[in-house]
């Protein structure tokens, strides 16, 4: 038995953590957004009760419908993402994050928008143990992310979307601001999770997802000392 009062989240003793799952589950609507703040704030931070309530959110995921459990697999990847940087994580076991993994796998097949897709792979990497891509691929939905150049050291934004395909150290939005043009990844010779995220996006309909992917961690070149780099590697 959990020894629930011991444990802490967000607002302190986790006493009333049982009770708050229980109204969850019963309206998630209600109660999602205290559940998120005392569990995981900002979905970057997580507590003892975070890790202990982890079996009974995969007993909620697997009672509900794969296009009805999208936040709780948002939550529980969010938490076990946070594992690795918690000394408190002993209670994730490599059970439930294989019976998540199943889970999320499942609901991927199903029809969502391309936002909500790109933060369940997040998800489903946090549940394989994915460094980075456990909670980097969101910026994949926002269509832009920063790395900074290795040589001079400068900021650059990649930006990938509906925006175009560029590089820029400056504010992109100014119509003078000097871009470089993005050289897309090849994700088959990019190999490990580049090429498994890709096949899955394509493999799940998911076009939108799957074209940005070769962008997100393609070629760049620095706009102010016209260095080459690869974006997959400064941020891996």
């Amino acid at each position: 038995m959990t020894d629930w009062p011991r444990l802490s989240d967000a607002y302190g003793s986790a006493e009333g953590v049982p009770d708050l799952l229980d109204r969850y589950e019963a309206d998630p609507e209600a109660v999602s957004t205290e559940l998120v703040d005392r569990l995981c704030p900002m979905y970057d931070t997580a507590f003892s009760a975070s890790f202990a309530a982890l079996p009974r959110l995969l007993g909620i995921a697997a009672g509900r419908a794969a296009g009805e459990r999208l936040d709780v697999l948002y939550l529980a990847g969010a938490i076990t993402g946070c594992a690795r940087s918690s000394p408190e994580a002993a209670q994730v076991g490599a059970r439930e994050a294989a019976a998540f993994c199943r889970l999320t796998e499942e609901t991927l097949t199903t029809s969502m928008t391309a936002v909500d897709y790109v933060f369940l792979l997040q998800s489903w990497m946090a549940f394989q143990g994915a460094e980075v891509w456990d909670r980097n691929l969101e910026n994949l939905a926002e269509g832009e992310h920063e790395v900074d150049c290795p040589y001079c050291g400068v900021m650059l934004t990649i930006v990938f979307g509906e925006e175009g395909h560029f590089a820029s150290s400056e504010d992109y939005a100014n119509p003078k601001a000097q871009r470089s043009p993005l050289r897309p990844i090849d994700p088959a010779q990019a190999g490990g999770a580049v090429q498994e995220l890709h096949r899955r996006a394509l493999a799940d309909g998911q076009r939108v997802v799957a074209h940005g992917l070769p962008y997100m961690f393609g070629q760049a070149v620095c706009t102010d000392c016209g260095t080459e780099l690869s974006v997959l590697d400064r941020r891996a």
